[in-house]
């Protein structure tokens, strides 16, 4: 793990959104996927299970039995013809992963969601998807984050019906019929260099907000859990940093506690109908909130980008404002 590759692979992302979104354009890598799917299993671990937990979140919406499970779960989800498993890990090789999609294998249909096509993860499974993040050099998911949460919509259109991802598909909001999704990893890829370029003028503040004795907090909505969950594991993961993860409306029965005795500091990304419930208890105890994407009342600051009052571009795009700061905290250990 290295944090000045680290860096380089996150000013990286712009390019490899676009990249990922003239391959979706050109082909639908699902399109192997058998007609009689009646459940959706995705079984993972880390920034994996966190872009399946939101993407279950979504299919269940639109009345897809779907679940993400802890692949090192000891009970699952049962083996059936009619099941499909997806199968998701960066590296191809997470060893929960791959004892959990052992069980499966011969009796559902296995899809592969991996960034390095002929791993273990690939063996045995009826589809194999790369997630086309390219090489992370730093040794951190980051950029095979952003690229799962962009196929796993992707994936979405294909199991509702809603077309391929290459064609007649035009919808804009994560809620629509059929997303546009190369049109969303280009907006996303918009914001991201939008973040990138005017770092100079948001990062020093938001490190010195974040930067307190008791770690960060990250709290974000149900549909955008993975954002809070994956700010949190890059502060761990990197510079090696106590932090956690919460949802908004659930913080007010698990975390709000924290405020009345730590210097709380917490990133917050709007969205919830229970933000205000958040900021009124963080109001009145002084504790330290920088919002990302939107502004809330009480809020020691915000930073805000490009196309941000997007969801989907929300969800793929807010988790680099923890990312950034990780970076430069985990340089800062080396001088």
């Amino acid at each position: 793990m290295d944090p000045e590759l680290y860096l380089a692979d996150l000013e990286a992302k712009p390019s490899a959104l676009a990249g990922l979104a003239s391959a979706l354009e050109t082909d639908d890598p699902f399109d192997g996927i058998p007609a009689g799917i009646r459940r959706v299993v995705f079984l993972g671990m880390g920034s994996s299970r966190y872009a399946a937990g939101v993407a279950a979140l979504r299919l269940r919406a639109v009345g897809v039995d779907a679940v993400a499970e802890y692949a090192s779960a000891s009970i699952s989800s049962p083996a059936t013809p009619d099941t499909l498993v997806v199968a998701v890990s960066a590296t191809g090789g997470s060893r929960e992963t791959l004892d959990a999609v052992a069980r499966h294998h011969g009796r559902s249909f296995v899809l592969a969601l991996t960034n390095r096509p002929g791993s273990a993860i690939t063996e045995g499974a009826d589809l194999v998807v790369p997630i086309l993040a390219g090489e992370e050099r730093g040794g951190v998911s980051c950029r095979t984050f952003q690229h799962t949460l962009g196929l796993l919509l992707a994936l979405r259109n294909r199991l509702t019906g809603a077309g391929g991802t290459a064609s007649g598909v035009s919808g804009t909001g994560l809620d629509a019929p059929g997303l546009d999704v190369p049109g969303l990893l280009r907006r996303t890829a918009e914001a991201t260099a939008d973040l990138l370029d005017r770092r100079s003028q948001w990062l020093e503040e938001a490190m010195t907000l974040l930067d307190g004795p008791a770690g960060v907090y990250t709290i974000a909505p149900a549909e955008r859990l993975s954002s809070a969950q994956q700010s949190a594991l890059m502060f761990r993961e990197g510079p090696r940093r106590a932090a956690d993860a919460c949802e908004t409306g659930d913080w007010s029965h698990v975390d709000v506690y924290l405020t009345k005795t730590l210097d709380y500091r917490a990133i917050l990304f709007p969205g919830s109908r229970y933000d205000s419930q958040a900021m009124d208890w963080i109001g009145e105890r002084g504790s330290t909130v920088l919002t990302v994407g939107g502004e809330l009342p009480g809020a020691r600051a915000a930073v805000r980008y490009l196309h941000d009052d997007d969801p989907g571009v929300a969800l793929l795009t807010e988790t680099l404002v923890a990312e950034l700061v990780a970076a430069q905290w985990w340089l800062a250990q080396r001088t």
